[in-house]
């Protein structure tokens, strides 16, 4: 696939929403939830290559409040999708670091910010409801509602990680 092609799959693709994937008949992968209506908090350990707890039980429509915190010396991501969106967006992420949006300890936030209609890619943010980018040493928080069945996986999309095992699976149960 050529460059240009491959950057209007990424604008393409970065302008849906969770709610739009799920629309275009995607699997339902659940909904952004708000912090006071949590039912639990699951504290997650980001590391080189690991999640930390790897397997997680939620039940039919809890929501969720999710501490990731990164003590790895690199770049990770929490995102919560289904196998078929961890490797759409895989190849988002490459596209970020190859125009250094992200390197592997960070986010350059004037790149991350700048237009990028010269490359041909228009606007990209990591801006997905269902995941966090968390540098080294820092926490993120990310609050999320589960559909009523189905099974996920957490992923780590960038450019390595997952392949190297930073996969998780969320096994919803009622």
């Amino acid at each position: 696939m050529s460059l240009s092609i491959k950057a209007l799959v990424v604008v393409a693709t970065l302008s849906f929403s969770t709610s739009a994937l799920t629309d275009a008949g995607h699997a339902d992968i659940g909904k952004p939830g708000k912090t006071p209506a949590a039912q639990r908090t699951v504290e997650i350990t980001l590391g080189e290559m690991y999640f930390k707890p790897e397997t997680l039980n939620v039940k039919a429509g809890e929501t969720v409040r999710f501490v990731v915190k990164n003590e790895g010396q690199l770049l990770h991501e929490f995102n919560i999708g289904t196998s078929d969106m961890h490797a759409h967006h895989r190849e988002e992420m490459a596209m970020m670091m190859e125009h250094g949006m992200l390197t592997p300890t960070g986010i350059n936030p004037e790149r991350m910010n700048m237009d990028h209609g010269q490359m041909g890619m228009g606007s990209m943010k990591h801006d997905d409801p269902n995941s966090v980018l968390v540098e080294p040493g820092k926490t993120m928080e990310l609050v999320w509602t589960f559909p009523k069945s189905g099974a996920l996986q957490v992923a780590c999309n960038i450019p390595g990680h997952s392949e190297a095992g930073m996969v998780g699976q969320i096994a919803i149960g009622r």
